[in-house]
């Protein structure tokens, strides 16, 4: 069985989610969603924001897999909400969109827009309407920092299941206290950006450090293992779930294969961490950490 992590609602969410943001942002994803599912992948995160549920929904029902074996993430995109439209109705509008009479989890995209007009506590509880509606299995946020995580915990009634965040080497050092502070509360961090290192950094500090570690799992392993493989590996040993996307199948399977890896050992982990630390490359949603 593919590896997968527990929920603190008791559900399990897949290892590896299948995006469909960055590259298909805006984009029909369908057949893309189709190959994704056809190999594998029962994870599928989405959001309002990427202007695309329309072609995820499409692609689920194409694949023709049952929705009891999948796992659907959408989030919430706070500046797109009308006057007076309230969350639950955003998120119906999303569930028509995609062709689903729920989502598996349902993420606050943003906090930005709420912590400026002060109203965060008022969204987490029209998110947690939304969970005991029923319209989503689970509820989480994505790119909150540990202040805006206490707002939510120290006001809300449901603790977010999960929160999603830019994570790599190159931003570990000030992602760390929010891994932590999150593992500790029981919500589960989930990756996106996790192959920058690789896909925008190819010549940074890192490079050596990830060649050496490649040189030693082939030899472990006697079989090929890719820079990115050992970057999924890095996040799934920190208990990290890794949400990414690509239009080839080679990819797709090159990050399905990557749990099959050899464990990194922790001077390895150790080693990707300090290569990290000597280079601060956020890419996504800078104005959401002040950068």
């Amino acid at each position: 069985m593919p590896k997968a992590f527990s929920l603190n609602t008791g559900a399990t969410i897949p290892w590896l989610g299948f995006g469909t943001g960055t590259a298909l942002y805006t984009k029909d994803a369908a057949d893309l969603v189709k190959l994704a599912i056809d190999n594998g992948v029962t994870h599928l995160d989405g959001a309002q924001m990427y202007l695309n549920e329309e072609s995820l929904g499409r692609g689920i029902t194409i694949s023709g897999k049952p929705r009891s074996e999948l796992f659907v993430t959408t989030k919430l995109n706070l500046p797109t909400l009308a006057p007076g439209e309230t969350i639950t109705q955003s998120l119906k509008t999303s569930l028509s969109k995609l062709n689903l009479d729920y989502v598996d989890l349902f993420l606050v995209h943003d906090p930005t827009p709420a912590t400026k007009q002060g109203n965060l506590i008022q969204v987490w509880e029209g998110m947690e309407e939304v969970y005991h509606a029923g319209l989503a299995k689970a509820i989480g946020v994505s790119n909150f920092q540990v202040e805006d995580l206490k707002t939510v915990l120290e006001n809300g009634k449901v603790v977010p299941a999960v929160n999603q965040i830019e994570l790599h080497p190159y931003v570990w050092q000030a992602a760390k206290p929010i891994v932590e502070f999150c593992q500790a509360k029981g919500i589960a961090i989930e990756s996106y950006g996790g192959q920058t290192p690789v896909v925008r950094v190819p010549d940074g500090p890192l490079s050596p450090i990830l060649t050496q570690i490649r040189e030693r799992l082939e030899k472990t392993r006697g079989k090929p293992v890719t820079t990115g493989q050992i970057l999924s590996k890095w996040l799934l040993q920190k208990d990290v779930v890794v949400v990414t996307t690509t239009s080839k199948l080679s990819r797709l399977e090159e990050y399905l294969d990557s749990e099959n890896v050899p464990d990194l050992t922790p001077e390895e982990i150790q080693a990707i961490e300090e290569g990290g630390a000597k280079l601060h490359k956020r890419v996504f949603m800078r104005h959401a950490f002040g950068e």
